[in-house]
């Protein structure tokens, strides 16, 4: 899958695969030893995140229904927790830098294709 940020006309991945299940939402990252440019990871339905037992930061995008961008989180460490965003549907986790090098920021709209 490719995620598209409608608003500011950039890439954020070419390569975003879909954690949609218990167990692929459960396993997210954990165990891989890095997180390749172009890479994604959706988790559906996601309001909240962790980041124990990572090997390394990721930015978070969290998004509601219709893709709008409800907060960004840059470099979330590992070890750490985000905050629960109840209009959020899903989380995006992406290599750290991301969201900085898109200028993706809260109401940007996003597209998954």
């Amino acid at each position: 899958m490719k995620i598209i940020n409608l608003s500011k006309n950039t890439v954020l991945a070419e390569n975003a695969v879909l954690a949609d299940n218990p167990l692929s939402r459960t396993k997210g990252l954990l165990g891989r030893k890095a997180f390749l440019p172009h890479e994604a990871l959706v988790l559906a339905p996601c309001n909240s995140i962790h980041t124990f037992f990572m090997r390394f930061s990721i930015d978070v995008i969290f998004v509601d229904r219709v893709f709008k961008v409800v907060s960004v989180i840059p470099g979330l460490k590992p070890f750490r927790l985000s905050k629960i965003y109840f209009s959020a549907s899903r989380a995006i986790e992406l290599p750290t830098g991301v969201i900085v090098s898109t200028r993706t920021s809260p109401g940007d709209i996003l597209r998954i294709e």
